[in-house]
């Protein structure tokens, strides 16, 4: 069975590969909801992986407020987080 030797080096530059991969992945997750201010319907429905009929309901029972302009619905990033928040559940344990 052949052996290899682990020198501080390799290690520095494995480091320094994965941090910058690291780095990489939190960028693009980054992108999500608060790097646009406004986001169209599709993009509300592929976030939150809702139906069309879905969006709807939250917009007829005033739960995602949203603006129209030209026929086109947008959504404030920012509400859409506030939502998320305000439904956010905790389990306590007993």
């Amino acid at each position: 069975m052949p052996t290899s030797i682990i020198t501080t080096e390799d290690l520095n530059k494995f480091k320094e590969e994965l941090l910058k991969e690291i780095r990489e992945i939190i960028q693009q997750h980054g992108k999500g909801i608060s790097s646009k201010k406004w986001l169209k319907s599709t993009e509300v429905m592929k976030l939150l992986q809702i139906s069309p009929g879905t969006l709807q309901n939250l917009r007829i029972n005033g739960t995602l407020p949203f603006t129209k302009v030209g026929g086109i619905i947008y959504y404030d990033a920012s509400d859409i987080q506030d939502v998320l928040d305000s439904n956010k559940i905790q389990n306590r344990l007993s």
